[in-house]
């Protein structure tokens, strides 16, 4: 039997990055950005390159968490900031009252937002489409109103501040939010690439057909709501302590189109598309503060523009450009391959014209 240390070994290693990873540009891109996440304070440590890259990193989550639900099982949800407010505030909220550190305040606060995730999911077990999301769009609004009537305790227009940092400097908090980012989304991918994400699918396409073949597509919904409203509310966990505030803002209604956007931009279904199209665009927004007067109009146009020429999204219509199906056994290959890499098929097969 052959140990998990020799498969693991480093010639393994090296086979799998040059002939899995390195064989496929969208890998290839895929593993500079890793690296470039991990290396980056390595060349600058700018506090506010710091922040960006920091916050950028917390909405990517958000919008991967919204991706999984809405993109994958159909369910849209317009509040999604329901369960990214509410996890701030419960983790501020807990803080102060219970004098609980963040690194246990965060993780109560997600799992608080998935039980309103799965509150908020009962009734897509009846409403469909733009009703559906017109319900979770409520959500939000409701929270904000409590808000607002219980001033005392939840700090009003002003929010909750002075919130306990994520860590002792702008650095310690900045590999924290891209670890566990990168993690998060390690899961969400996978998840969505497993039986059960198959089965998210297969409910967009057609919830009837796969109730009648037994799927218990009551359970499947519910968990695509429990599971994104946890990591929604773990990035808006993160985010109250990063800016050591819980305010009304994240309640608003601008924060749960956000995700809407990036996901759309970067290419929805994918969970790295939302990844990428936050990682283009919140980057794009912080740059254009320099003409501020400009900024949302350049943010309307490059999105109309991406949305004209690359309907399905910026990284889906890059890979669609860059790697190619094999006719034969389907495996992705380099567009620059003219035999595809696992069954040695010619890409590009010659059709003959037939004299009659």
């Amino acid at each position: 039997m052959t140990s998990p240390l020799r498969i693991w070994s480093l010639p393994w290693t090296l086979r799998y990055l040059r002939h899995e990873v390195l064989a496929l540009p969208g890998r290839t891109a895929a593993l500079l950005f890793v690296l470039f996440l991990l290396l980056f304070p390595l060349f600058s440590q700018d506090p506010y390159l710091l922040r960006v890259l920091t916050l950028t990193a917390l909405f990517a989550l958000y919008a991967a968490s919204w991706d999984l639900l809405s993109g994958y099982t159909g369910q849209v949800s317009l509040g999604h900031a329901f369960f990214f407010g509410l996890a701030g505030y419960a983790s501020a909220i807990l803080g102060r009252e219970l004098g609980l550190p963040p690194a246990l305040t965060i993780p109560l606060g997600a799992l608080l937002a998935t039980l309103a995730g799965v509150l908020v999911g009962l009734p897509s077990l009846r409403l469909r489409g733009p009703y559906l999301s017109l319900v979770t769009l409520a959500f939000p609004i409701m929270a904000t109103g409590l808000i607002f009537l219980f001033p005392r305790f939840t700090g009003g227009e002003l929010g909750l501040s002075g919130l306990p940092r994520l860590g002792q400097s702008r650095l310690e908090e900045y590999y924290l939010v891209v670890g566990i980012f990168l993690l998060s989304v390690l899961f969400l991918w996978k998840l969505a690439g497993s039986r059960v994400g198959l089965f998210f699918h297969a409910i967009r396409e057609d919830e009837v057909a796969v109730r009648m073949v037994g799927v218990n597509t009551v359970r499947y919904k519910l968990l695509a709501f429990a599971v994104s409203a946890f990591f929604a509310g773990l990035a808006g966990g993160l985010h109250a302590h990063y800016l050591r505030v819980a305010g009304p803002d994240s309640l608003s209604l601008f924060n749960s189109i956000q995700p809407v956007i990036w996901s759309v931009f970067g290419g929805i279904a994918t969970i790295y598309g939302p990844v990428a199209g936050t990682f283009l665009l919140f980057p794009f927004l912080e740059a254009l503060r320099v003409a501020e007067e400009l900024r949302m109009l350049a943010f309307a146009l490059l999105i109309l523009l991406v949305m004209r020429f690359l309907p399905q999204g910026v990284v889906r219509g890059a890979l669609e450009r860059l790697e190619e199906e094999c006719p034969r056994c389907k495996v992705k290959n380099a567009f620059t391959r003219k035999a595809c890499r696992a069954c040695g098929v010619p890409m590009h097969l010659e059709t003959r014209e037939v004299k009659p």
